[in-house]
């Protein structure tokens, strides 16, 4: 038996779960939607303002990781350790922790990916900037192709390296989600 997930070195995770682009496929709305009801059943009513399916997946017609992210905001007052534990339970693996955000892995095996993938985004009410993008992207699909070009671009050069990846491609969302909020209605 090979070692535990946490007791992989980052190299070692990134070796394991390269970055794989693949053309857009239809059932990863029905995965997010399977996903989201499954949340709405175990967190509690009260404590969840919003769940919704955000990242590429989330956009038509673009090459994406096949890893649905789910970004689940919470009230103000809602305790992050019991919804932490909650997740827990539901078979996700916390990723990362602060006082204002938890990111939680599910899908993620000694042996590589599982069939079905996700990452959730458990925030605070309004810390939302990936619905911005979203829905730019969606609306403009000139946009959204550009951003494919630039992943595309990437994904290679940073197959094993998820940090750079991500820091690679900073620039344009942080453009993309300034000219959302000048062109969306401040309804988020």
């Amino acid at each position: 038996m090979g070692k535990k997930l946490s007791e992989m070195s980052l190299e070692e995770l990134w070796q394991l779960f390269p970055i794989i682009l693949t053309e857009h496929k239809p059932y990863w709305s029905e995965w997010y939607a399977e996903e989201a009801a499954m949340l709405k059943e175990i967190l509690p009513v009260s404590q969840v303002v919003r769940i919704s399916h955000i990242g590429s997946t989330a956009i038509e017609g673009i090459w994406a990781k096949p890893i649905i992210d789910i970004l689940v905001e919470i009230t103000e007052d809602s305790d992050f350790q019991t919804l932490k534990k909650i997740l827990v339970k539901a078979g996700y693996l916390c990723m990362s922790e602060n006082d204002r955000r938890l990111s939680f892995n599910k899908g993620y095996t000694e042996d590589g990916f599982a069939e079905r993938v996700f990452h959730l985004h458990l925030r605070r009410s309004g810390d939302n900037d990936e619905l911005y993008f979203r829905d730019y992207l969606i609306a403009h699909p000139d946009a959204a192709k550009e951003y494919e070009k630039l992943k595309l671009s990437l994904w290679k050069p940073y197959e094993h390296d998820r940090d750079g990846y991500t820091e690679a491609k900073a620039e344009l969302v942080k453009e993309y989600t300034s000219k959302a909020k000048d062109d969306i209605p401040k309804t988020k």
